[in-house]
């Protein structure tokens, strides 16, 4: 544990009606002691009258709850004081713990930096906490909160352990292999079990992004020609005026970005430049942001003022939409809806509760089962592992194969440790006399 002890204000912004004030570290309880507050009973809270400890004048009435180590947040000990939340009261106790010696602020996520490094957290808990903090969606929070509970690092410890279980199966075919106990077919048995592992991991990885998506936000570009009704439309899904609606081409010269939640999914939409030759420098950098934006999207809408031109989507990720459907007859609106085509007017919202049907509809796909893999740095680090285990099995007959394979394995493993934060050798040698009975 380190030898300071940390404060900071650990609820919202000031004024509040409430502020908690926290502190962990080593002299936590001398901390609140300095407040003229006799220590509450572990994990209870206490009324407290905090006092200044040079003029004895009263600072506020509040809360006290004293944890103590290892049994708290941080794995030090923990003292939170819940007072009220007013600026003035809040200054006042900094004022106060600034003075006590081996007391400092707690740098930015340093309680659950402690956490992390006295094992109260991995490092899947500590991203996911990042997640739910700046959860906006409730698919956000379920994901976020699936993942703080040990959805991927459950998954990963038990990869890993399977892991271990083949590695040391391999060093004890190098390094026991005269011992009358040890089995003899412990190269193909580990084999066995990369090749499980390969089976079990590649499928996640295969997920099309689905948990960063989540996490960022699904990418929804509107695009087409100028004047299609590109930023009429982006007013209406977003239901207020949030893009200047002209007749005049070119009004759109940067993208406009608005974020909606669909069925508890976020989604960024985006109005872009209309799509054509310009001869205005800046209009021209407008009509390249727009491509290159809508390219990047995970889904796009290409208004057309005639759908039944025979313009066709270039890919599964474009919906070709009529828009402006408000100007024609309902015969054509039929024979629309018959070929499967989205027709909208954002003028007066006809075909939009469809649209945002269907566009409800791929959020949904999105948002359902929490995905296991909710960042790139969790992504690299599977796929490194099983970049090893195909490794492993890849090598030929030599007399060094054990080392080559058992070093590829150890690569593995380090892999998957990446991901929660563990690198243990201990493991191996456990597994090694736990099962060979080695020297008996």
């Amino acid at each position: 544990m380190s030898e300071d002890t940390i404060y900071a204000l650990s609820s919202g912004r000031l004024p509040a009606a409430i502020a908690i004030v926290r502190i962990s570290g080593p002299r936590a309880r001398f901390g609140l002691e300095t407040f003229d507050v006799k220590l509450p009973k572990p994990r209870k809270a206490a009324y407290a009258v905090l006092r200044d400890p040079d003029s004895r004048e009263t600072l506020d009435e509040g809360l006290a709850l004293w944890f103590p180590a290892p049994a708290s947040e941080t794995g030090e000990d923990v003292v939170e004081l819940h007072v009220h939340g007013g600026r003035a009261i809040v200054a006042a106790i900094f004022r106060v713990l600034e003075k006590i010696p081996e007391f400092r602020p707690a740098e930015a996520g340093e309680f659950t930096r402690r956490g992390l490094l006295n094992g109260k957290l991995d490092l899947t808990a500590v991203e996911s906490l990042g997640d739910l903090v700046v959860a906006e969606t409730e698919a956000q929070r379920r994901q976020a909160m699936a993942q703080f509970r040990g959805a991927l690092s459950k998954k990963v410890e038990r990869w890993r352990e399977r892991l271990m279980e083949a590695m040391a199966r391999i060093e004890a075919a190098i390094d026991f292999s005269d011992e009358s106990d040890v089995p003899t077919n412990l190269l193909e048995s580990a084999k066995t079990i990369a090749r499980e592992l390969i089976t079990e991991i590649e499928p996640v990885l295969a997920d099309g992004l689905r948990g960063e998506r989540l996490r960022e936000g699904f990418t929804v570009a509107i695009a087409g020609a100028p004047n299609v009704g590109k930023s009429t439309l982006l007013n209406r899904l977003a239901e207020r005026e949030v893009a200047i609606v002209s007749p005049i081409p070119g009004t759109t010269r940067d993208v406009i970005e608005v974020a909606l939640d669909l069925k508890g999914v976020p989604v960024n939409l985006i109005d872009t430049a209309g799509i054509r030759e310009a001869k205005d420098p800046i209009e021209a950098e407008g009509v390249r942001r727009a491509q290159a934006r809508a390219k990047e999207a995970d889904l796009v809408l290409w208004l057309v003022e005639n759908a039944e031109s025979g313009e066709r989507a270039n890919s599964a990720r474009e919906w070709i939409v009529q828009s402006k459907a408000d100007l024609i007859d309902s015969d054509s609106q039929r024979r629309l809806k018959d070929k499967g085509l989205l027709f909208v007017s954002a003028k007066t919202g006809i075909g939009i509760d469809h649209l945002i049907e269907r566009l409800s509809q791929v959020a949904e796909k999105l948002g359902g089962e929490p995905a296991l893999v909710t960042h790139a740095r969790q992504r690299h680090a599977l796929a490194d592992a099983v970049a090893r285990l195909h490794a492993a099995l890849e090598i030929e007959n030599s007399t060094t194969r054990e080392e080559l394979f058992a070093e590829e394995l150890r690569l593995a493993g380090r892999a998957l440790g990446r991901i929660t934060g563990k690198h243990d050798i201990e493991d191996v040698l456990g597994e090694i006399f736990k099962n060979f009975c080695i020297g008996k």
